[in-house]
């Protein structure tokens, strides 16, 4: 294990994207304290929370307080770079206004809906040259999971004069493989679309860390 000097002098050395989850938050939190090193402060942050460094975008001030040594000081510090983080995705998501392939799907989408505890479907609607028409959630998942109304979806799509569209939803359990669920709603959408030469050109799952493209796996 590296020591708090040593993480600083890789991200130096080496940038961000290659240090892990407990070194970067290791940078946030700064020093140590109490005899406790940075590093060791953010490992049992990230277990206190299951190992999902996605639930701080979920705490209180409170909750991580509770943490050794924590404070409310870089408690504080911690938050705020949650927020700026996702303030910045934001921005990134914001500046899109054409799909030019999956990776736009997810940078809008992931930070909607990747992290949530709950399934939602939402729909990207485009013009003939892929521009964004619209984007709205049709079904948020329930005890009885979601349900959704493919005569909606179409009718918005012929009120924009979209030319095609796409389904986005989330697996909360991360798993990412689609259920049959996911297969004859999927089907069902395709089908209803078309009647209005409508295409149905994708449906992506989405989890924190990875994606599921119905298109690319052949499924549609």
């Amino acid at each position: 294990m590296l020591t708090d000097k040593e993480i600083r002098a890789k991200l130096i050395s080496k940038g961000c994207s290659e240090l892990n989850d407990t070194e970067l938050l290791s940078i946030i939190i700064g020093e140590g304290v109490n005899g406790l090193s940075a590093h060791t402060i953010a490992n049992n942050i990230i277990s206190s929370l299951g190992g999902s460094l996605g639930e701080l975008s979920n705490c209180s001030i409170s909750r991580l307080r509770m943490v050794e040594s924590l404070g409310v000081k870089r408690a504080v510090q911690i938050l705020s770079a949650v927020e700026l983080g996702s303030r910045v995705n934001n921005a990134q998501r914001e500046k899109i206004s054409i799909i030019t392939c999956n990776e736009d799907i997810i940078t809008i989408f992931r930070p909607l809906i990747g992290r949530l505890l709950h399934e939602e479907m939402w729909v990207l609607y485009l013009s003939s040259a892929n521009t964004i028409l619209d984007k709205i959630r049709v079904s948020q998942g329930g005890v009885r999971g979601m349900f959704v109304d493919s005569k909606i979806v179409v009718k918005r799509a012929i009120e924009l004069l979209a030319s095609s569209i796409v389904l986005i939803h989330n697996h909360p359990s991360g798993v990412i493989k689609p259920s049959q669920d996911d297969i004859v709603l999927t089907g069902r959408l395709s089908k209803a679309a078309a009647m209005f030469d409508i295409i149905l050109v994708d449906h992506m799952i989405l989890t924190a860390e990875s994606s599921f493209s119905f298109r690319n796996s052949g499924m549609l």
